[in-house]
């Protein structure tokens, strides 16, 4: 048998901490090793593949417009762009979209529109205020709103102008707000920092700051855009709309793509100040207009928003039997275990051993991000899965601290 890592390790720069499997094969929840084994994938490429693997709508697709366009210049129209961005903007807030390929460089992009209103509406005002504990990517300008410091210091000196606030506060926000602040930059709820929620009332307070100050608010929807939280957008969910919003991840299904879209007041690019040899590219477009499309006309959204409840309503059973889980949080299928020990890693290769991918959000807590076509009979095994190595975490730690008493 092929040593994949070994000639990973060979080749590549060895920047992932990975999990010891190969994965070949992906078909609706489940995805296959070299050996044919078998995983609930409650990863899903991290939140991205919306429709599960291999769906046949996505699939087919793709393979008709591979076989027809895959890629052209932006000097030149293409019509499956041109209705994606029309089935977006039908569906959203939004008058305006542009196209890239992930979601570090849609939040580039919408710093950069932010910062050219700035210029246009604010008299050069450029300083965006955005949360501790964010996460946004890891280009330049996402990386400097980026919070850890694990991300940021190694490449130092980053760009300036950003003010960073705690989350869930709105205080916080109003005290930095000052002449040359052009935007406040926030994720509705921080995925990478281990799925924290804000109060109910935080993202509606923010919004009227803006208004009241006259700043844009830009939303970071890569992780919980295009149905994962039980809304189309999240933003949604709390009777509010940005000005700005950067979307990847599950746009595509699984195919890369991102877009960030504002709404007319703040579309201040003129022509040539932003562009992208790939983004919005005829395959990658066709890709993503089916997945929406697929969305919009099953009501995907509303399903996810019942299967979350009924999944968190499973997990807070198991909470109650177990005291080493400690708290469930999240929304629709974008959910975090959180536990009272810093175990996580350990659960994630116990999970793996039962047949369920799950990812170590936090050192104490564990991320559940499904395909959203995810069926209630397996969100059951996957819960039997969970609970199941919480009782074998347990009794590790209780042997471990026998061990330590003697």
């Amino acid at each position: 048998m092929t040593d994949w890592a070994g000639l990973e390790r060979q080749y590549s720069f060895s920047l992932f901490k990975r999990v010891p499997l190969t994965l070949v094969r992906g078909e609706g929840t489940r995805v296959f090793d070299e050996d044919g084994r078998a995983y609930l994938d409650f990863v899903a490429g991290i939140a991205s593949v919306s429709l599960g693997h291999s769906h046949p709508v996505l699939v087919q697709a793709i393979q008709a417009q591979a076989a027809k366009l895959m890629h052209v210049s932006n000097l030149y129209y293409s019509v499956p762009q041109i209705l994606l961005a029309q089935l977006l903007c039908e569906n959203s807030c939004f008058d305006r979209v542009f196209f890239c390929n992930s979601g570090t460089e849609a939040v580039e992009g919408a710093i950069k529109l932010a910062r050219k209103w700035g210029k246009v509406a604010r008299d050069g005002a450029y300083e965006i205020i955005v949360a501790e504990d964010a996460f946004h990517g890891r280009t330049f300008a996402s990386l400097s709103a980026t919070a850890g410091e694990k991300y940021r210091a190694p490449f130092t000196p980053l760009l300036e102008g950003f003010r960073r606030v705690p989350f869930n506060d709105v205080p916080a926000v109003r005290a930095a707000i000052e002449g040359n602040t052009v935007a406040v930059l926030l994720e509705p709820i921080q995925g990478e920092a281990g799925v924290v929620m804000p109060d109910e009332d935080y993202l509606p307070a923010i919004r009227a700051l803006c208004d009241e100050t006259r700043i844009l608010l830009i939303l970071d929807e890569v992780q919980t855009g295009m149905g994962r939280t039980g809304t189309l957008f999240a933003h949604q969910t709390y009777g509010i709309e940005p000005d700005i919003m950067a979307l990847a991840k599950g746009l595509g299904g699984g195919f890369p793509i991102g877009a960030f879209l504002a709404r007319e007041g703040c579309s201040v690019f003129a022509a040539s100040e932003h562009a992208s040899t790939f983004g919005g590219n005829p395959l990658a477009c066709q890709a993503a207009y089916a997945v929406l499309k697929y969305m919009l006309d099953n009501g995907l959204p509303a399903e996810v928003s019942a299967k979350g409840d009924y999944l968190c309503r499973r997990l807070h059973a198991v909470a109650d039997r177990h005291a080493l889980v400690v708290e469930i949080r999240g929304k629709g299928l974008l959910l975090a275990i959180g536990l009272a020990s810093a175990v996580a890693e350990r659960a994630v290769h116990l999970a793996m051993e039962e047949g369920l991918l799950v990812n170590n959000v936090r050192p104490d807590s564990l991320r559940l991000m499904p395909p959203l076509t995810v069926s209630n009979e397996e969100l059951d095994e996957a819960v039997d899965i969970i609970e199941r190595v919480i009782v074998r975490l347990a009794a590790e730690l209780e042997s471990a601290n026998e061990a330590e008493e003697h």
